[in-house]
């Protein structure tokens, strides 16, 4: 289908960015699948999704530290199967930096992750967005607005995310739409999902008791929220939309 949409995600071979891609390839559309350093998971899954329905996806690396780079790897992106339909800034950079330990080198990396690379690739696809009355959508954070401890560069990050969102959802509002998706608790971080320590159990059981709905969303939560925005949410924009299972609430 060489006239199917296309959906470019950033940090998309594993985790959630990897389901986002699969769910948008199940619909029809043709996906771009973007990672920096996990080049060996971004080829094994547009590989696989091409065995499924062939030159239906490519995958492209790049480092978003390299600002300079993000105007040619958009022209890149769109070379690929010559338009963009809808863009989901996913790519993600995400560890503590406790104030007495952090470095500028720290801020620098989880802005530039979070919401520098996202906003300028809004900047540079903005004319094909347009033209094709599209979608940006930003995968934030359930904790914006309540903060992590030991965390607060990565808060501040994604609490600029948040304000993207909005800000550009007024600035392009006449022709592309532009929302959010908060995750609360999809995917246990991978120190605590290798760890079955009693400890580790815990902190689990003590997390999830936080929770409404008491247990953890999975990926599919976040994906068919992000696919229901892009394709059918027609009347919705600058809305950041919290997938927490209630956490949000306690």
């Amino acid at each position: 289908m060489t006239d199917s949409k296309v959906v470019l995600i950033t940090g998309a071979a594993k985790r959630i960015g990897a389901c986002i891609a699969t769910t948008f390839h199940s619909k029809g559309y043709r996906v771009l699948i973007h990672a920096n350093k996990s080049i060996e998971e971004g080829t094994k899954i547009t590989e696989e999704l091409n065995q499924a329905r062939e030159k239906s996806a490519a995958f492209i690396q790049a480092d978003f530290n390299e600002l300079n780079k993000i105007e040619g790897f958009s022209e890149n992106a769109l070379d690929y199967f010559g338009r963009i339909d809808a863009l989901v800034n996913n790519a993600s950079t995400f560890y503590p930096t406790p104030i007495k330990h952090l470095k500028q080198s720290d801020w620098e990396k989880l802005f530039n992750s979070n919401v520098r690379a996202a906003f300028f690739l809004c900047q540079a696809l903005e004319d094909e967005l347009s033209s094709r009355s599209g979608s940006i959508i930003n995968i934030v954070d359930a904790h914006v607005g309540k903060t992590l401890r030991d965390h607060s560069i990565y808060s501040m990050a994604k609490s600029a995310l948040n304000s993207m969102t909005k800000s550009l959802a007024l600035e392009l509002g006449n022709s592309i739409k532009v929302n959010g998706v908060s995750p609360g608790a999809i995917l246990w971080p991978p120190n605590l999902e290798e760890d079955n320590s009693e400890a580790t159990e815990k902190i689990k059981k003590e997390l999830l008791a936080k929770i409404p709905l008491q247990r953890l969303g999975k990926p599919e939560d976040i994906a068919n929220m992000v696919y229901f925005l892009a394709e059918s949410g027609n009347y919705i924009s600058g809305q950041v939309i919290k997938v927490d299972g209630g956490r949000s609430l306690v």
